[in-house]
C-alpha cells in the first residue's frame, strides 16, 4: 500500500510541477504580449500605419538585428522612460519607418 501511495504521490507532484511550469510560461507570455502590443501601438503612431504593418516592422527589426521580438519591443517601450534605443535597433527601426513612409507616398 505504501508503494502504491508513493507512486501516486510522485505522479501528483510531477503533475503539480508541470502545471506550475505551464502557469509560469503563460504568465510570461501575457507580459510579453502586452509589451509587444505597446510597441506595435508606438510604431502605428510613428509611421502612421496599420497594426499589421507595425507588426511586420517589429519582426523585421528583430530579424535584421538578431534580437528577440520581445526584447525589441521592450527596448522601444523603454524609450518612453527616457532610455535610449540601442543604436542597431534605432537604425533598423528608422529604415523600416522610412520604407513605410515611402510606400505610402506611391
Amino acid at each position: 500500500m505504501t508503494a502504491g501511495t508513493s507512486t501516486g504521490d510522485a505522479a501528483l507532484v510531477a503533475e503539480i510541477l508541470e502545471l506550475r511550469a505551464k502557469n509560469e510560461q503563460l504568465s510570461q507570455a501575457l507580459v510579453t504580449r502586452a509589451v509587444i502590443d505597446q510597441a506595435r501601438g508606438m510604431v502605428m503612431v510613428l509611421a502612421p500605419c496599420s497594426s499589421e504593418r507595425a507588426w511586420n516592422l517589429l519582426v523585421d527589426v528583430s530579424q535584421h538585428c538578431n534580437v528577440k521580438l520581445r526584447d525589441v519591443a521592450a527596448a522601444l517601450v523603454a524609450t518612453t522612460k527616457d532610455e535610449r534605443l540601442p543604436e542597431p535597433l534605432q537604425r533598423a527601426l528608422s529604415r523600416g519607418l522610412r520604407r513605410i513612409h515611402l510606400a505610402d507616398r506611391r
